[in-house]
């Protein structure tokens, strides 16, 4: 025999008895199919698999809900999936048909991702993992996954197999339900977020609950306490009105120049609505107003604040309908039902824009209340409120407030400022004559434009 071709068999020979013994470790890679199979009673790949998509942000509720479940029965199960990035790229159902042929998906440990329950908390939250538990008495196969839009994934899914289709409708029917009653977005101020693949796929952040009393809102006499009865006081009396057959959806518009205090007036509102479900919009995030009202009514009472509303007044391009997205706001206020303790706040700088748009749905916003320019005496109680502890006399004061007519309460913030900052500058202790030099940079010829930057 050639001695080349004898070395060649014999390396072949070796080749071939690796193979071998590599191959007695593939079984491990079908452990998954055999654990669902030995759970269900039934061959796994005989079944049909029901996907469930779930909102990517709601993942953390369905989290909760799914360990509660599971519980109830003591030899629950919690399983991971190993099989590297290929499991990622396959749905349950694939992946079970893969394995037949091809044994390669081990169990492993359950994959987490971390997120927000608060504005302070986190959860370890399932972001891949098998739940095996008994429901109702029969068992049940859950396959929990985070959305991923990486590997075309833009909702949170639960991937159901049970021996029988009336469990797993069963199943979800009850997800469904407790999702619509429970939450921990619920009696939160939360921000809808834009995502990196668009609106879709848009995130939650928690905000902390702003911490303002009425002293510390300077508006005209009274003006406060009517915008606090149409938003939080009709809440307050929802079982008077309820009874009479009065509608709760509601709706009020802030308007007024840049700065006078309509975010503010906002930040009071949410400060005195402990335990109502508030959510904010403003920017890009006002093309998710379809969502934010889904979340509202399904967690009332709630307050949806869109922010600088004008902007979507006329503009097509925040959405995909032939309609200004606006009209989908309103549309999604006139949608509620009557009994829905739902308000809508709104606030814009240009209201002449936003009337138009008011006036071709009208109805969905039933009070307007306009924010002005603050007068002489409004404009010294504000330099009184962003002064404290500051040694500034009461006539220092009122000589800047009659000398700054025009100007707005985020002027006035400003201008203690400077006048701390050239204070700070001479390394001296703040005093009239700060502030007095601060009204007399500010209020120059030369500092029109930063007066025009101050909302005057």
């Amino acid at each position: 025999m050639d001695e080349n071709l004898g070395k060649f068999i014999k390396d072949f020979s070796v080749l071939v008895q690796l193979a071998q013994s590599g191959r007695e470790e593939v079984p491990d890679g079908n452990q998954l199919s055999l654990a669902l199979t030995d759970h269900l009673g039934t061959a796994a790949t005989e079944l049909s698999v029901v996907v469930e998509e779930i909102q990517a942000h709601r993942l953390v509720d369905v989290d909760i809900l799914m360990e509660s479940l599971a519980a109830e029965d003591p030899g629950h199960r919690l399983l991971g999936i190993g099989g590297g990035n290929q499991r990622n790229h396959m749905s349950l159902s694939d992946i079970l048909q893969h394995s037949r042929m091809y044994p390669s998906f081990p169990l492993a440990q359950p994959d987490y991702s971390n997120l927000a329950i608060g504005p302070d908390e986190q959860r370890q939250v399932v972001a891949l993992g098998l739940w095996l538990f008994r429901y109702d008495g029969a068992p049940l196969a859950v396959l929990q996954r985070e959305a991923n839009p990486q590997y075309g994934r833009h909702a949170a899914t639960l991937e159901v197999i049970a021996g029988e289709a009336g469990t797993a409708a069963a199943f979800l029917a009850e997800i469904r339900s407790s999702l619509e009653r429970n939450s921990v977005f619920k009696g939160q101020v939360i921000a809808l977020t834009m995502g990196d693949y668009g609106p879709s796929m848009g995130g939650v952040t928690f905000l902390r609950r702003p911490e303002l009393a009425k002293r510390d809102v300077i508006l005209p006499d009274g003006l406060l306490d009517r915008v606090e009865d149409h938003t939080l006081g009709i809440a307050r009396q929802a079982s008077v009105l309820q009874e009479h057959g009065q509608h709760l959806k509601r709706g009020l518009l802030l308007y007024g120049p840049p700065g006078t205090g309509k975010t503010h007036t906002v930040r009071y509102l949410l400060s005195q609505s402990e335990g109502t479900t508030s959510v904010l919009l403003s920017g890009g995030t006002l093309a998710r107003i379809s969502e934010a009202a889904r979340i509202a009514r399904a967690l009332a009472p709630s307050i949806v604040v869109l922010e600088d509303c004008d902007l979507i007044a006329e503009d097509r391009n925040f959405s995909h309908g032939p309609q200004p997205l606006l009209f989908e706001v309103l549309d999604a206020m006139d949608g509620l039902d009557s009994d829905a303790d739902v308000a809508f706040v709104l606030t814009t700088n240009r209201v002449e824009t936003l009337e138009r748009a008011l006036a071709q749905r009208p109805g969905r916003v039933d009070l307007a209340v306009e924010i002005p320019l603050p007068s002489e005496h409004e404009r010294g109680r504000l330099l009184e409120l962003y002064s404290p502890g500051l040694d500034f006399s009461t006539a220092a004061l009122e000589s800047a407030a009659a000398l700054t007519a025009g100007t707005t309460a985020s002027f006035a913030k400003e201008l203690v400022r400077r006048a701390v900052v050239a204070a700070a500058l001479a390394g001296q202790a703040p005093s009239d004559t700060h502030l007095e030099g601060a009204v007399e940079e500010l209020m120059a010829d030369s500092a029109a434009l930063t007066r025009s930057l101050l909302g005057s």
